[in-house]
């Protein structure tokens, strides 16, 4: 007994080990892009029907409306997530994505272009800024995001952007979806969409590349693919408040 107990002891340190063992990058990065694959909400149901060109006028609106609850506060998640970046170089590269959507004197930016979508789309601007209509599922996810970028690690904050694997393919499909089913949408109403293509791609590597480098340990790898999965969750939960909104 004593024998074989030494061997059971000897067996799980050993899975204990394996378990704490980092995979290599390749196998990390298919890890990671796993998650999305699975869970991005490119396969929710509400965005199925977008793109299917089975949304009502009201009903896109109400996703118009509730999703710019979301973009009013992506540049206020990279505000936090800037904040914990020691490295100078660092902080030059992640303040181009605040700028991006709160916009330059030379560039109106992501918020500007999704105001435009929602005006192209029939709403009022005023309305999209009062930020009356947003469903409380809507406002609990966003907050949520929110504070995981306040609270979490470095690693855990960045990790979460890295749904920006998937939305350049998204927003082709979206741009494509728009123009073959929404024609009632001005077309200048698409800038949002179109914007976000290549600067998906550029964020999405970048944020990557920071990920794979910062995440060492098979802990911090798991940290990290929470982080994502967490993200994905607050995507879908929007989503779900749209849904089952009644719109």
């Amino acid at each position: 007994m004593g024998s074989a107990d030494a061997v059971g002891r000897v067996a799980a340190s050993d899975r204990a080990a394996l378990d704490r063992a980092a995979l290599d990058r390749v196998a990390f990065e298919r890890e990671l892009r796993a998650v999305p694959e699975r869970r991005y909400h490119h396969r929710h149901p509400f965005n199925l029907r977008m793109h299917q060109g089975e949304l009502s006028p009201v009903e896109l609106r109400v996703w118009i409306l509730n999703r710019f609850h979301y973009q009013r506060h992506i540049p206020v998640k990279d505000a936090l997530i800037l904040a914990k970046l020691d490295d100078p170089a660092l902080r030059r590269m992640w303040v181009r994505r605040i700028t991006d959507h709160d916009g330059t004197a030379d560039d109106e930016g992501g918020i500007e272009r999704w105001l435009r979508l929602g005006e192209a789309a029939g709403l009022d601007r005023a309305d999209l800024l009062s930020g009356e209509g947003v469903l409380p599922g809507v406002r609990l996810a966003v907050d949520g995001y929110v504070n995981l970028c306040r609270s979490a690690t470095p690693l855990e904050a960045v990790a979460a952007s890295l749904t920006e694997l998937f939305a350049p393919d998204i927003m082709t499909t979206r741009i494509a979806a728009f123009q073959a089913h929404y024609t009632w949408i001005r077309p200048e109403g698409l800038a949002y969409f179109k914007s976000r293509v290549p600067q998906g791609r550029r964020d999405s590597g970048e944020a990557l590349s920071l990920v794979l480098e910062w995440a060492r340990t098979r802990e911090q790898q798991k940290a990290a693919v929470a982080a994502l999965a967490y993200k994905c969750e607050v995507l879908w939960t929007l989503l779900d408040a749209v849904d089952r909104s009644g719109a």
